[in-house]
């Protein structure tokens, strides 16, 4: 009874068997199962999508099983999900946080506003009908507003196409399909916020409807006199 209680001083043997002590893998998988298993979203929401996707990170979804720590800076981020409306004026701003993140770098289109304009499609002109029209979406997600286990979906369908990748084929491949949204049409004007209001013609001189009363004399003002019983009178 003693000696099966207690654990054995022998020292463990090494097998033969050459697989279970070798990996034998290539560069192409080892390289796409670090970038799948260690992806880093930068936390950028525009609209009601992120709301959504600030609950995936909460403790009930625990989206850190994936891997997946959001960052505060696009330097450090190689996912970025497009949470919420972007607008005309916002565009810029957001090409300039996808150039600042390195390569390789991956976008997933959240929301129907993100992916066609949304209801803001029809009867906004200031809102991006796709966002692919500005950069490369890998992921699309629908949605008004996608639930965080759609998010989730999307991230792990991200994963499956991140492990298909190649190293050699990476700096070719371009976006093949795209969301078809409407156009936009509207028409190309001349800034009327340009800084120099101040030095219009309109402000140097005045217009010639008001020219003529320049002339008229100005009403003097009468001086109020206060009696002096007045002065101290409640």
């Amino acid at each position: 009874m003693t000696q099966s209680i207690l654990p054995s001083a022998e020292r463990p043997q090494v097998t033969n068997n050459l697989s279970e002590n070798v990996i034998l893998t290539t560069v192409d998988d080892l390289y796409s199962w670090a970038k799948m298993s260690s992806m880093y979203p930068l936390m950028f929401g525009t609209a009601c999508c992120f709301i959504e996707f600030s609950a995936m990170l909460g403790s009930r979804f625990d989206l850190e099983r994936f891997g997946i720590f959001p960052r505060m800076t696009p330097r450090q981020a190689d996912l970025m999900i497009t949470a919420g409306t972007i607008t005309m004026k916002y565009a810029p701003a957001l090409i300039r946080l996808y150039e600042q993140m390195p390569e390789p770098k991956y976008v997933i289109a959240m929301g129907a506003c993100t992916i066609t304009g949304g209801m803001f499609s029809v009867d906004s002109p200031n809102v991006v009908r796709g966002v692919d029209k500005l950069i490369p979406v890998d992921v699309y997600l629908p949605g008004c507003p996608p639930r965080p286990e759609a998010i989730m979906d999307a991230i792990i369908k991200l994963r499956k196409k991140i492990g298909n990748e190649s190293i050699q084929e990476r700096h070719i491949a371009q976006q093949t399909h795209r969301y078809y949204s409407r156009m936009h049409t509207m028409k190309a004007v001349e800034p009327v916020h340009d800084g120099q209001y101040l030095a219009s013609p309109q402000r140097l001189a005045p217009p010639p409807e008001l020219a003529p009363g320049y002339d008229l004399p100005l009403p003097t003002a009468q001086p109020e006199t206060v009696a002096a019983d007045d002065r101290y009178s409640v």
